[in-house]
């Protein structure tokens, strides 16, 4: 059986999805840009920001399901110009410390609300 997760402290999504899905065990993280949840407003400030703030977005909808960032297998990374990759990868470092779970980059012309980064995640319900 499948468990919608929507964290209390954040607006439903306008779109037709859910922030993330529970399934068998498994979190299944829709992807997150850096905008403040509460208001869904945007965030401007430069792609390390950007990518601590999508982080975050990510773990705000693990917690909800009672998981952790420690606890990803897998993110895709969705980044509007791959010259932005080692600000971006030097600040994901950062905040992962030494989890290091399997990750896609990709590549994309655009991304909505003029953000630069996008993240979704697979995460374990429980400790791995």
């Amino acid at each position: 059986m499948s468990r919608t997760i929507q964290p209390a402290d954040q607006p439903p999504p306008k779109g037709h999805y859910s922030p993330g899905i529970e399934h068998d065990g498994l979190i299944f993280v829709s992807g997150q840009l850096p905008i403040t949840l509460d208001t869904r407003q945007p965030f401007t400030g430069d792609i390390e920001e950007q990518t601590e703030l999508a982080l975050r977005n990510v773990e705000a909808v693990l917690r909800e399901a009672g998981s952790d960032l420690n606890n990803v297998l897998q993110f895709t990374i969705y980044v509007s110009n791959m010259e932005l990759w080692t600000a971006v990868n030097k600040r994901y470092a950062e905040v992962m410390g030494e989890h290091r779970p399997a990750r896609a980059i990709v590549p994309v012309k655009d991304l909505h609300f003029g953000t630069q980064i996008e993240i979704q995640a697979i995460a374990a319900a429980r400790a791995v």
